[in-house]
């Protein structure tokens, strides 16, 4: 009996070993495509989460920078509404905040904007609260120097009231002096001779006693010696009454009416203009003649100066 060994695998055998390989081939491809999928999509999501990530951060990011802005602005407006000098000194200056509040807005409002946007939208809102805290330092300084000008302005109030209180006093006692030096240099008039003369028909003159015969009055006084009034001339009023109290007034003496200090309004018979000299004794000599004849009784001779009556003489006709 012999025994046959086959010498070679059949054409069925070769083919189902190839399919075999074929398949664990595919299965190992297969196997490696699912796992680089699924390796894929992990770092598709890994991606995916970080860029989510990112995007949560910029936009909390821009949250917090976009109420750091609000803040500010609350901030400016609520000062800007307490202080009218800080309202003034911003509006002054609301061209330099507009383009630092538009170019926040335009940072922020980016689309797609990105951490460096944001840190510059950041930064200007630094520059804002930088801003604020200069106009509240500078509001500061202003108010400072204002309240000392205001200071000032009492302290020179006082002391110009202090200077008025002593101008008025000082003119009040100018005005004393003044009043006592004018007051002192009225003259004085004394030693009056008062006499009735007879003119005759030669042009003689003679002293009478008699009314009857009484052409003029000559009237004669010193004016005393003043070494306050000053050299020049002097107006003397010259007051004649007749024996009733009448004042004597004639339109060719030219009399009339003066204010006189002590006694109101006076009247006068003549004036007189006398060249005096200071500090020395001065004779006054004239003649008073009347229209109407002299009546009997005292004539009273008054002389006023300077508003006062400074002197008095009497003459009596029989």
């Amino acid at each position: 009996m012999s025994t046959n060994f086959p010498s070679s695998v059949g054409p069925s055998e070769g083919q189902n070993k190839n399919k075999n390989n074929v398949v664990i081939i595919l299965a190992i491809v297969l196997v490696a495509s699912w796992a680089y999928f699924f390796y894929a999509r992990n770092e598709a999501n890994n991606v995916i989460a970080m860029k989510e990530a990112d995007y949560a951060s910029l936009d909390s990011s821009k949250n917090v920078i976009q109420k750091e802005y609000d803040d500010a602005m609350v901030r400016l407006e609520q000062m800007t509404a307490t202080n009218s000098s800080l309202d003034s000194l911003v509006k002054s200056r609301d061209e330099e905040l507009n383009q630092l509040k538009s170019k926040f807005k335009g940072l922020v409002n980016k689309q797609n904007a990105t951490a460096s946007d944001l840190a510059a939208a950041k930064k200007l809102v630094g520059d804002l609260n930088g801003k604020i805290d200069e106009y509240i330092k500078e509001i500061g300084r202003l108010q400072k120097e204002n309240k000392q000008l205001t200071t000032d302005k009492e302290n020179l109030t006082s002391e110009n009231k202090t200077l008025s209180t002593n101008l008025a006093v000082t003119e009040s006692a100018k005005k004393d002096a003044e009043n006592k030096v004018d007051v002192g240099s009225t003259l004085n008039a004394s030693s009056f001779t008062i006499k009735a003369i007879n003119e005759k028909s030669s042009g003689k003159e003679r002293e009478t006693a008699s009314s009857k015969r009484a052409d003029k009055l000559r009237i004669a006084f010193n004016l005393d010696a003043n070494r306050i009034s000053t050299s020049g001339t002097k107006q003397l009023y010259i007051v004649a009454k007749d024996p009733t109290g009448n004042t004597i007034k004639e339109q060719a003496l030219a009399s009339g009416n003066l204010a006189s200090r002590e006694d109101g309004q006076v009247a006068y018979t003549t004036r007189l203009d006398v060249d005096y000299k200071q500090g020395e004794t001065k004779f006054v000599s004239f003649d008073l003649r009347q229209v109407d004849k002299y009546s009997k009784g005292t004539y009273t001779i008054l002389v006023y100066q300077n508003g006062f009556k400074i002197g008095e003489g009497q003459a009596l006709l029989k």
